[in-house]
């Protein structure tokens, strides 16, 4: 497994950890981003950080039989994950804003492990459950890459790679310095 020390410096080298003012997909703000398709890019680091990330599932002992996603940014990770975990892997993507499940995919009856790039607020994971719920499945735990979500996550256990507790801030809320950068909006979601 990589240490958190191997961790960081995978994502500093692919310009995964970015400082600037972003708009997350959960509306809140923050001057660090965490964009995980530069990551992704690079196949032979991905598969480093998503291998280790398996190698933490499996020593957690979850038991399940299909690792599922949401899109956009969960979809490379849910597949490189998966493939070291031995267990076919499914995505769910937006519709009129709203997740479903397409392509033939079926999860009825299935113990899923939803499997993300970051987790801040849980929002995108909790609707990823509630898709696959409303079909027949059975959510048995959540995982990512990132968890930078400083234990205010809608989601009480969270599997992840590496843990960063940046701040994040409302609108309305902001810190004099970042009141000064203009905001970008890196994530897939429409706010």
């Amino acid at each position: 497994m990589l240490t958190e020390d191997q961790t960081i410096e995978i994502l500093k080298k692919t310009n995964s950890l970015l400082e600037g003012h972003f708009i997350l997909s959960s509306g809140l703000r923050s001057e660090r981003y965490l964009q995980c398709a530069q990551l992704m890019m690079h196949a032979d680091l991905a598969e480093r950080v998503c291998e280790s990330l398996a190698e933490k599932i499996k020593s957690e002992k979850v038991n399940f039989d299909l690792v599922a996603s949401p899109a956009i940014g969960g979809i490379l990770v849910g597949y490189q994950v998966s493939k070291f975990l031995n267990v076919p892997n499914i995505f769910v993507e937006r519709v009129d804003n709203i997740f479903s499940l397409r392509r033939g995919f079926d999860c009825s009856n299935k113990k899923i492990l939803i499997l993300e790039d970051v987790i801040t607020t849980g929002k995108s994971s909790m609707e990823c459950a509630k898709c696959l719920e409303k079909l027949g499945a059975n959510i048995v735990g959540y995982a990512c890459i990132v968890d930078r979500s400083g234990g205010k996550s809608e989601i009480n256990n969270i599997i992840s790679q590496i843990s960063f507790n940046i701040p994040t801030y409302s609108k309305d809320n902001l810190p004099d310095h970042l009141k000064n950068i203009q905001a970008i909006k890196p994530g897939s979601r429409k706010i």
